[in-house]
């Protein structure tokens, strides 16, 4: 999935080479997942794969054998991650209008925007 620059609320982009869905096998944890899916397979393979190190660093990090709890301990992790990223988009948003409301009052241009 492809957002807009910084804006992780808006809905995935569709993608201009839209295919029809096609079964893709992926490995997350030990376990292989047939699931069908419009995105590029490869790209599908990718999310997995991190996904499943993900899992592996959180099953390493707390020494948790419940695979389930893994998946709950994992999913927030990305979840904090994801919050995180939202924020520091954000501010770095902020910060960017804040700079071109200065560089057009210095020129004089502050109706242009």
């Amino acid at each position: 999935m492809r957002y807009a620059p910084c804006d992780m609320h808006a809905l995935p982009m569709p993608s201009a080479n839209r295919k029809p869905m096609e079964s893709i096998q992926i490995q997350i944890f030990g376990h292989t997942y047939s699931i069908k899916a419009m995105e590029n397979p490869e790209y599908v393979r990718e999310l997995a794969a991190f996904l499943d190190g993900k899992m592996r660093e959180v099953q390493q990090g707390t020494g948790t054998a419940d695979p389930h709890r893994v998946a709950i301990l994992t999913a927030l992790t990305i979840s904090d991650e994801l919050f995180r990223l939202r924020e520091r988009c954000g501010t770095i948003e902020q910060s960017a209008d804040q700079a071109v409301e200065r560089m057009l009052a210095l020129t004089g241009d502050e109706g242009a925007r």
